[in-house]
């Protein structure tokens, strides 16, 4: 399928799909979209000490659904530094991006993190179902399969749920899928996703999920939070 590289609003790059009218990350911006969904509303959930103290310890542990660009990788690994938090973050992804693709995007230079533009590029030529070492506080393990193929159990604290949308790939959101992603959370573990139809929230209930909706990132009204409990 068509690929091509175009500018978000916010000034970083993301991949659409013409094919499909869909992006790998928000039009309304990447960055911006990336931080509020996941970073905001997700990991720094896990800043808090009280939240270390309930049990969940260190590292903590993150699986994302759609590894895609890295953005949310390379954001993670960004924060967990300033946070001084230990990140074990695994990255699934069935079609890895092209080199050139990668080249392609503009993040180290839109977040201003050129000391750190070596784990970018580390981030996506490190063997795949391998771990890799990045820093002293983030470990990088990608695992080319599909979603439905994941077999984790009880290992992660925090989920990105970032699948292409419900309209382009409805299969990618099936109760079937979240139930998944349950087992595969932790107790009190947490999944956060851009999304907020109505039927998705009810397939995440359905699996056992305590859901909330959100305020959304720009140019979207609403965004979900499902608890493990």
């Amino acid at each position: 399928m068509k690929r091509e590289i175009i500018r978000t609003e916010d000034g970083s790059t993301t991949i659409r799909l013409p094919e499909w009218d869909e992006c790998y990350h928000s039009t309304h911006g990447a960055i911006q979209e990336a931080y509020h969904v996941f970073i905001n509303n997700g990991l720094s959930l896990f800043a808090s000490p009280v939240r270390y103290r309930s049990g969940q310890g260190k590292p903590i542990s993150v699986m994302e659904i759609g590894f895609g660009t890295g953005l949310n990788a390379f954001i993670t690994y960004l924060e967990a530094s300033k946070m001084n938090m230990e990140v074990d973050y695994v990255g699934v992804e069935a079609y890895p991006i092209s080199a050139d693709e990668v080249a392609g995007m503009n993040y180290v230079s839109e977040l201003r993190a050129e000391s750190d533009s070596n784990i970018f590029r580390q981030m996506h030529e490190s063997d795949w179902e391998q771990q890799m070492c990045l820093s002293q506080n983030f470990k990088l393990t990608k695992n080319k399969l599909f979603f439905d193929d994941i077999t984790y159990k009880n290992k992660f604290d925090l989920i990105y749920f970032d699948a292409f949308g419900y309209r382009a790939q409805p299969e990618l959101w099936r109760t079937e899928i979240f139930k998944i992603m349950y087992d595969a959370l932790k107790d009190k573990g947490i999944l956060v996703t851009y999304a907020a139809r109505g039927v998705v929230k009810r397939s995440l209930q359905e699996v056992g999920f305590r859901v909330e909706k959100l305020e959304g990132p720009p140019g979207k009204r609403e965004m979900m939070r499902a608890f493990k409990e």
